[in-house]
Parts: structure tokens; sequence; C-alpha cells
């Protein structure tokens, strides 16, 4: 026992902040005796990290990786704004993107097992445009016809509804008329609409979408639609339900929607590759956009929440830990289960991913990396990703605002942590 915490402390070298210490949940499986990450090999993903800075490729991260719950590894490298001199910090604040729709899946799912949502309830149950819905038929004369069946929430959460982000060429312009898909910045980007979220997703169920209804997997305004459906089901806007059932509960005093004009110096520049550089980005809606100033109406379950690298740990702490952290019950075991094994059989991918109520999980060894079956994660496109491996008892954690990211840094950071992982 005490060779494995002398392991542990080496490995903490590389912090650069103290945790808050929390007692170990008390039904925290134990790790393996013989497993352990090892602090040498863990330099490695140190060189890692700065090279990519010093190079220019990112402006800088934040690496975190938990095992059973404690921080196994912490690293702030490079610059929060490189351009004002900041530098990045372990608590500096991240646009999170679509790490955001794990958040909402989760609050759905509260209401699930509250009885208030079913999986198989049509989501015109709370939405009424959405009762009868079509779909636009890829062909040059634009046919659309209707929808072969409800919409129901299991389709949302898998991403089997036929709902995309409205960029296709054969709806674009459809989209676009209402003031979704290419008029909507990057089409998931909605922090500068002054209008609630339930009044986007109303104007969406109008328009037509891009396959039937449980046929193919089609990434798209899913959760945001989930996020409408928490407002109408719990009663409460979908930032408050949020805050007062998962956020606060689990101590995340920095996953919010916005960011506090008073903490606006804690959020990170956004950059973009350009000639495999980091470049800043431009204000606006496909730049920086409107986490501080925006007229903070529209809460966006797929992609709107900004977070620290050690909120988000502990958020995702809680699922590895089948729903629970710190005697804090967000969902119960069998729920964790539902979303973190594949619920979507082939239509997310046919080599070994498929895709939960609200993760893609590893099914086969080698499809994601080294990841472990049963490992399960996502990412958001500010360059932001995490994975939680239930076998390895870890969870990794880097964030970084590249929008577009150019790099390989997320496949390398992940292969460096279980290159350090010795059994």
């Amino acid at each position: 026992m005490k060779r494995g915490y002398l392991l542990l402390s080496l490995a903490l070298i590389c912090s650069q902040a103290a945790w808050p210490q929390a007692p170990a949940p008390a039904t925290a499986p134990a790790a393996p005796a013989a497993a352990r990450l090892d602090a040498a090999r863990l330099t490695r993903l140190d060189k890692l990290l700065a090279d990519y800075v010093e190079q220019g490729k990112i402006a800088g991260a934040v690496a975190l990786v938990l095992r059973d719950g404690k921080p196994a590894y912490e690293k702030a490298v490079g610059w929060a704004d490189k351009e004002a001199g900041r530098k990045m910090t372990t608590d500096t604040i991240f646009r999170i993107a679509s790490q955001t729709k794990a958040l909402t899946s989760t609050a759905i799912l509260t209401l699930v097992e509250e009885g208030k949502i079913g999986l198989t309830q049509p989501a015109g149950d709370f939405i009424p445009t959405f009762k009868k819905t079509t779909v636009s038929v890829r062909s040059d004369s634009g046919n659309i016809v209707p929808a072969k069946r409800a919409i129901t929430i299991q389709d949302l959460l898998t991403h089997t509804a036929g709902i995309s982000y409205g960029t296709e060429p054969h709806v674009a312009a459809l989209y676009r008329d209402k003031d979704l898909g290419p008029a909507a910045g990057n089409g998931w980007y909605t922090a500068d609409k002054d209008e609630p979220i339930c009044v986007t997703m109303e104007r969406l169920g109008t328009l037509p979408f891009v396959s039937q209804p449980g046929e193919a997997y089609v990434y798209g305004y899913n959760t945001d639609i989930l996020g409408c459906i928490v407002e109408k089901a719990s009663g409460m806007p979908l930032d408050e339900y949020i805050r007062t059932r998962i956020t606060a509960p689990l101590g995340l005093k920095d996953t919010r929607f916005f960011v506090p004009p008073a903490e606006k110096g804690r959020l990170a520049a956004v950059y973009g590759t350009k000639d495999g550089q980091a470049v800043r980005s431009e204000e606006g809606s496909k730049g920086q956009g409107s986490y501080v100033e925006g007229p903070r109406k529209s809460f966006a379950g797929g992609a709107g929440l900004t977070s620290t690298a050690r909120d988000y740990a502990r958020f995702l702490e809680m699922i590895r830990n089948g729903g629970t952290l710190d005697g804090v019950r967000i969902l119960a075991p069998r729920t964790v289960d539902l979303m973190t094994t594949n619920q979507s059989g082939t239509l997310h991918s046919s080599t070994g991913l498929g895709f939960g109520l609200g993760f893609q999980s590893v099914d086969r060894y080698g499809a994601n990396g080294m990841a472990g079956v049963g490992a399960f994660g996502w990412g958001g496109a500010y360059g932001t990703t995490y994975q939680v491996d239930k076998q390895s008892h870890m969870v990794l954690v880097l964030m970084l605002q590249m929008m577009p990211n150019g790099t390989d840094i997320q496949q390398k950071f992940n292969t460096l942590v279980y290159q350090a992982l010795l059994k």
C-alpha cells in the first residue's frame, strides 16, 4: 500500500495546483494491485504538450487524468490568451461545445427516472411541431416526404432521429431561411440568439430532416431538442435544471452556459489551425463567441456550456462510479449502463464503436486506440476531448480552444496516457 501512495505522489509532480481533497466514494471499485501509472512514462506527456506549444501548433492546454477518482496527472501548459500574455492555469474556463451533450443527456435521464419522460415517448408530446415531421429525400427534385414514425426520446439520445445541423446542400437553404443551420454560425452555435432554446427548436420542427427516424446515425440538433424537452417536462429553464440537479450537488462551480463578466479573465481565447500554426480567431459566432456578453437567453443543450478540466472530470467520475460521487447520487447504476453501452447497433459504426444514451462506446479493443472495451467518451468543436475507461479506472480530459483543430494532439494525448499504464 505504501508503495502505491509513493507512485501516486511521483505522478503528481506534474500538477501545478493542489487538488481539493474529498473523501473517496464508498462504492468506488479498487484498482488491481499490480496496475499503476508509471510516473517516468507520464513525463512523455509533459514533452508532448510542451512541444505542441513551443512549435506553435496550439496556444495552450490543460490535461487531467483521474485514477480511481484521484488526480494521477494534471498539467497546464502555454497560454490561455497569448496576445494578452495570460498563461494557461488549471482553473482556466473553456467552451466545451458538444461535451454539453453529456450533461443534457444526464438531465433527461433524471427525468426518465422520475417517470416524467419515457425513452420511447414521442418528442411531439413535448414540442407540438414534432408531432408530425418530414424528411427531405436526397434527389434533384428535393422531394419532402412524411416521417414513417414519430421521433422518440431514445432516437434523440442516440442521434438516430435523422436530424442534422442543416448544412447538407439539399436542405441548407431551408434551414438558412429559418435562421438555423448555416445561418447560426457553425450550425450548432446559439449563444448569440436573443430567444429561448424552445422557440428555436419549435421552429426546427417545421423543417424537413435528412433521414427517417431509426434508420441512420445523424449528428445534429438532437440534444438541443432534448434540452427543450427538459424545460417542458421540468418547468425550469435548462440552465437552472442542470445547476440544481447536476452541477450544484456535485460542486461544479465553473460549469455554466455563460461566463460571469467578473470572470472573463479566466476564459481561454479561441484559436484555429492555419498552415499548421495556431492563429487567434476573430470575434463572432465562428470565433470567440458570445459566452460573456451574449443575450444569455439561449441555453443550448447540445453545445452551450463552458467548464474547467476539473469540473468536467468530476462530472465524468460520477458517471464512471455508477451515478454517484461523494455521497451524492445523480443517476441509478442501471441508467448509467444504458448511457455508456451501445444502444444503436451498427448505425454509429461497424468497426467496434457504438453510441449509447449520450456517449460513444468502445465495443472492441482497438476500435479507439488503446481504450478498453466498455470505455466511453466524446469531444467538442473547440478541441476539448474526454474518455472514461472503466477497465483502467481512469478519466482522461484534455482541454484546449482550437477551432478548427488541425492537430493530432487529442489522439496522442490518449496514447501517452495508456502507454504509462502498467499491469
